[in-house]
């Protein structure tokens, strides 16, 4: 026995000192493969750990995410843009998740059933299609394998697990928490630049490409963090934790200066106002309607009106609120309606089946009308994307294109209300108000940004979705866990 455990060791520091010899050769004279050589040890321990326990790989998932970097950022690829370790991760859960179901079947046929799975399903095979018909067929393959390793992992994976409270809790904190330690080195170093407006946008790099998109998250999880102090069965540990985390989530957001955001959350105080009072859906949809019609039957009058509001986004709270309808000179403002008009008028050239999935970037350049550039535009269109959740499907995939999208986002409302009014369950109707209120928050930042091509944004989006789904289908289980 002696001698074996002698081996054992043995071969267990070779294999160890052998690493470190072979990186440090890497690292002098192949310095180029050095990053992909350190992702053996990583990969190997997640192999382990699926191999053990597969439900840590979700929150593994999710833990990554909000710390990734793209491969751009690292510059290891101008090409390819993959975000590490996340991306990869999502493949590796993506391909496991398909090869378990064409050999077992285990997914619950009540989750392929539910209505929102179907919805979802239907925009997946949709976005296939408009590729046969696409401006850039490559680029549409890709965009719609990424959407399919966002959507196995984010919401089919992660369904599996959702029957139990603490699963779902581990997901929210999973995230909470490394945004939490991103916000307080985001705030550290924006206090260099005295919290300066203009440096609010690249002061989130490198885990964030821009401070909208790093606004949205902290919009998203704040509803969540609330929820979460007043559930039962939490420990006052957790509800310390999350109401510190709370607290540097208001000051990262105010400070983000992403006005999206904090319109977001004032939308989801409006939906949850609309809750508490218990207002009738159907009321609310007229309302919604009757809103839309004044807007589109006085638009000329609103613009004019707008085009009198001069306040510029300078840093102060006051004027960022205000500067939020400011269409004459506000450069942001400007910039975001010369993108939305570039969708139109893509969608009026592509009305059918758009011009492919992921194309807009590449396309919407001469489409632009040089009376709506501005000082931040590109003749190249190499600025990003359409900044609509919903124009952006409308001209990458034409009319059903953003039909399919608004049917999701009508749907989510009808569930979300559903399950409020309809549970006798205290911790589920809070857990629902939190989760719900914090996809409001997107979908209504979704009209002036979108995110959803990320793994930042995907990540949460989708398990929000597919928790909203498990508690429709699984609440029984979900009260009988909180008691374990």
């Amino acid at each position: 026995m002696k001698s074996v455990f002698l081996n054992k060791t043995f071969a267990f520091y070779f294999v160890i000192v052998s690493y470190i010899l072979v990186n440090i050769y890497i690292f002098l004279f192949k310095n180029n493969y050095f990053y992909h050589y350190n992702l053996i040890p990583f990969g190997l321990l997640i192999i382990f750990i699926a191999l053990v326990d597969i439900e840590k790989i979700m929150y593994i998932l999710v833990f990554c995410t909000p710390l990734t970097i793209t491969l751009k950022d690292l510059g290891i690829s101008d090409g390819l843009n993959l975000s590490l370790p996340s991306e990869p991760l999502m493949i590796g859960i993506t391909l496991v998740y398909l090869l378990n179901e064409l050999a077992f079947s285990s997914t619950d046929k009540k989750l392929l059933k539910h209505p929102l799975t179907i919805i979802i399903l239907i925009q997946v095979v949709w976005m296939a299609i408009t590729i046969t018909t696409s401006e850039l067929p490559v680029i549409s393959t890709k965009t719609l394998l990424a959407r399919l390793w966002f959507i196995t992992s984010s919401y089919f994976f992660v369904s599996m697990f959702f029957k139990k409270q603490k699963a779902i809790l581990a997901h929210l904190l999973c995230y909470a928490v490394p945004l939490t330690l991103i916000v307080i080195i985001t705030l550290f170093k924006h206090r260099n630049y005295n919290f300066d407006e203009k440096s609010a946008d690249w002061i989130v790099s490198p885990f964030f490409n821009d401070h909208t998109s790093y606004g949205a998250m902290l919009a998203m999880y704040i509803p969540v963090l609330i929820g979460i102090m007043f559930l039962k069965n939490v420990s006052v540990f957790v509800k310390a934790c999350c109401f510190v985390m709370l607290s540097i989530f208001f000051v990262g957001l105010v400070y983000s200066y992403a006005r999206a955001g904090w319109l977001s959350l004032a939308i989801a105080l409006v939906v949850f106002i609309i809750i508490i009072l218990k207002v009738n859906l159907k009321y609310l949809f007229i309302i919604i309607g009757a809103i839309l019609l004044i807007l589109i039957t006085f638009q000329s009058e609103i613009i004019m009106r707008m085009n009198k509001n001069s306040v510029v986004s300078d840093g102060d709270f006051q004027a960022n609120l205000n500067s939020i309808t400011n269409i004459t000179t506000d450069v942001s403002n400007l910039e975001r309606l010369n993108r939305w008009g570039c969708a139109v008028r893509i969608f009026e050239a592509y009305p059918y089946f758009g011009s492919g999935p992921g194309t807009y970037q590449f396309l919407y350049a001469p489409f632009q009308k040089s009376s709506q550039k501005t000082v931040i535009s590109t003749n190249y269109g190499n600025k990003g994307n359409a900044h609509s959740e919903y124009l952006g499907p409308l001209c990458e995939q034409g009319i059903v294109g953003l039909l399919i999208m608004m049917s999701l986002t009508i749907y989510i409302i009808i569930l979300g209300f559903k399950i409020i009014r309809t549970t006798n369950t205290f911790n589920i109707y809070v857990l629902s108000i939190c989760i719900f209120l914090g996809i409001i928050t997107y979908l209504a930042h979704g009209f002036l940004n979108n995110f959803l091509d990320t793994d930042k944004a995907s990540v949460p989006f989708w398990g929000f979705l597919a928790m909203l789904v498990c508690i429709d289908l699984y609440q029984k289980n979900i009260i009988e866990s909180a008691h374990k």
